[in-house]
């Protein structure tokens, strides 16, 4: 089976050892749509939410900003030595698209979230993908 052939419910078959090595960071101080300043904020929200759905097969940490405010509730897929991805326009009930992406990276083998099998909230909202930096070449 290729990684691209995942589908987020057979992701959840993947080996716990391969889980820990991905982390979702959720941005804990964003508002949602409406620029409401209440609390529990809607980043809070999605961070609870995304922390339920990994049932604590997947780590979930919040960061006060990811400075992606324009594109509202962000949110973070990384995984070391592999590109790091950034996501926006999410809802505080995208917890459960972030997990499935999560799973669906852990079980890449060129570290690199396979497009097939990625949530529709993870395909739009993609924001940017950041290379791992073992990749980067200098400049002649």
């Amino acid at each position: 089976m290729k990684a691209d052939d995942i589908s987020p419910e057979g992701a959840s078959a993947i080996a716990p050892a391969d889980l820990s090595a991905v982390t979702v960071v959720v941005c804990a101080t964003c508002r949602d749509a409406s620029g409401s300043d209440s609390h529990p904020r809607a980043g809070a929200i999605l961070a609870r939410n995304a922390k339920l759905a990994a049932d604590g097969a997947v780590r979930v940490r919040t960061v006060e900003c990811l400075g992606n405010c324009k594109r509202r509730l962000s949110a973070a897929i990384l995984r070391d030595g592999c590109w790091s991805y950034v996501f926006g326009d999410l809802d505080a009930d995208s917890g459960p698209d972030l997990v499935a992406g999560a799973k669906l990276f852990a079980g890449s083998a060129d570290g690199l979230i396979p497009w097939r099998g990625r949530p529709d909230s993870l395909k739009r909202g993609l924001v940017a993908r950041i290379p791992p930096l073992s990749t980067l070449k200098d400049i002649a």
